[in-house]
Order: structure tokens, then sequence, then C-alpha cells
């Protein structure tokens, strides 16, 4: 009996490690050799090239902390996380609901907020900076039509990121909504009807059954758009290439523009792991902070 369960284990273990390497493959030859590489990077001083290496040892970190451009973006980066993440999570979560009973109007509403998502995110930046652009945008005419008046938003020191944190919103929130209405689809209808014999009302039923259950879904969409936040870029470097004035430039921005502009790999690559340990840190947090929740609502 004790060799039939030795060899029972042995194939569990064999099977689980033969479905996790490929994944496990791809993961390591895409995100932990290159991150190991960014790390040893971030201690020399080269060209785009790849030539003339010179050690630096902790000179690049120490001059990461005197660098009021990186503090700057790393704030823009902030700014533009704990705005866009709650709002979108937030809405993606209200059109689920909304749009969650099977009708045909609720299903051409998942469609249409679906295909932004799908979209490239290059072309629908420029779509919408032609379409705010105080001279020739069509919001800009009919509210100079209306009597408004019009304002150069992105380039704009105050509404420039505001701006680009709506587009960005607006884009990817029907993404969210769809993982959050196959979570809302999976809870059980025998709950509500439990509750409702009870007595139990709608904000009730939501606040209590809902998000409840609806918490493991919940924490991977919170998590994976604050990731998603930190490593923003291509709408930045389309609308605003980081202006005006740098009030929108970003850390990913930074990191482009010391690499490909200022040709300083290696200090791009302490600015590189540096956001990889902001990001690392911000989503395990979040992610403890919302199982312990978890963890708590199902007690």
């Amino acid at each position: 009996m004790k060799k039939k369960k030795h060899a029972l284990g042995y194939a569990r273990r064999r099977a689980g490690v033969l479905f996790v390497l490929p994944s496990l493959t791809i993961l390591t030859i895409f995100v932990f050799i290159p991150l190991a590489i960014a790390v040893i990077f971030s201690l020399y001083k080269f060209n785009m090239m790849l030539t003339n290496f010179q050690f630096q040892g902790g000179n690049n970190y120490v001059r990461l902390f005197h660098d009021k451009r990186f503090f700057n973006a790393l704030w823009n980066t902030i700014y533009f996380t704990v705005c866009t993440v709650p709002i979108q999570i937030g809405l993606s979560l209200i059109a689920a609901v909304l749009v969650k009973k099977q009708s045909w109007f609720n299903s051409l509403c998942k469609t249409v907020y679906f295909i932004p998502a799908i979209c490239s995110m290059t072309i629908i930046s420029i779509i919408w900076s032609f379409l705010i652009n105080p001279d020739i945008g069509m919001f800009s005419y009919w509210l100079g039509k209306l009597g408004f008046k019009t304002v150069n938003l992105l380039n704009s020191p105050t509404w420039a990121m505001p701006t680009v944190i709506m587009i960005g919103i607006w884009k990817k929130f029907g993404f969210y909504m769809v993982i959050l209405l196959s979570g809302l689809n999976a809870i059980d209808p025998c709950y509500y009807d439990a509750a409702k014999i009870d007595g139990a009302g709608e904000g009730n039923l939501f606040f209590h059954i809902t998000i409840p259950l609806l918490m493991p879904t919940l924490t991977f969409t919170i998590v994976d758009c604050i990731i998603s936040s930190f490593q923003v870029f291509d709408q930045v470097y389309v609308m605003t290439k980081g202006g005006p004035l740098f009030k929108t430039e970003t850390l990913v921005q930074y990191i482009y523009s010391t690499a490909f502009e200022s040709f300083d790999m290696g200090y791009a690559s302490t600015v590189a792991v540096a956001l990889f340990v902001v990001t690392f840190i911000v989503s395990v947090l979040t992610f403890h902070r919302m199982t312990l929740r978890d963890s708590s609502n199902m007690g």
C-alpha cells in the first residue's frame, strides 16, 4: 500500500510539473532571465550598442535617489495608478452588474463596452488626440458652438494627466467588466434566493453576498489593474510624450527617454529595476490585503 501511495504521489507530482513546465519555460525566457540581465546591467554604464562597459557598482542607485526627474516620474505614475484603479474597477463592476441579465440590449452593451479593449492603445490615443484638439477636434467644435471656451487639454499642466487617465479608463474598463461578469455568473443563485427569503434588500445582496463571493475575481482585477497602471507608456508617449513640463512623464516613459534618447542604457536599467521593485511591493501588499479580507469574509 505504501508503495502504491508513493507511486501515485510521484505520478501526480510529475503530471503537475509537466503541466507547469511550458508556462515556467516561457516565464524563464521572457521574464526571469531579462530581469536578471536588467539587474546586472544596472551596475554598469554602457551605450545602446552594448559597448564601452564601465562598472559603476552602486553609483547608478545613488544617482537614482538624487534624481528629481525620477521622483517626478514616480509621483506621476502613482498619481495615474491611484486615480485609475478605483475608477476603472468601480465602473467595470457597475457595468458588469447592470449587463448581467440576458437580453439583446445587454448583449449589445457588452459588445460596445468591450470593443475599445481589443483596439490598439496607439490608435485610440491618436483618435482621441484629434477629437479633443482645440483647433480641429469634434468635441472642441461642439463645445464652441454651445458657448464653452475650448482648452488644449493635452497641453495644459493641469488637465493633461486627468485627460490621459480618463482615456485609459475608457479604453480598458470593458476588459475588466468581462472578467467581473464571469465572476458574477459563477455565483450560485441559491445564495440570493435564500437571502431574499430572509428579507434582504438589493443593497444587502450586493454588499453581503455579491462582493464577498466576488472577492477572488476582484483581487485578480485590482492587482492586474495596478500592474498595468504602473507600466503605462503607449498612451502617454503618443498623446503627450511626457509633457507638458514633464507633468505626464511616467516611469516607463522615463526609462524609454533615458535609454533611447539619452542612450544611457545602464541608468535606464536601474530605473527599470526600481520600477519592478515598486510594482512588486505594491502588488504583493494589495494581494495580501485582499486575501486577508477575503478570508475574513469567508469566516
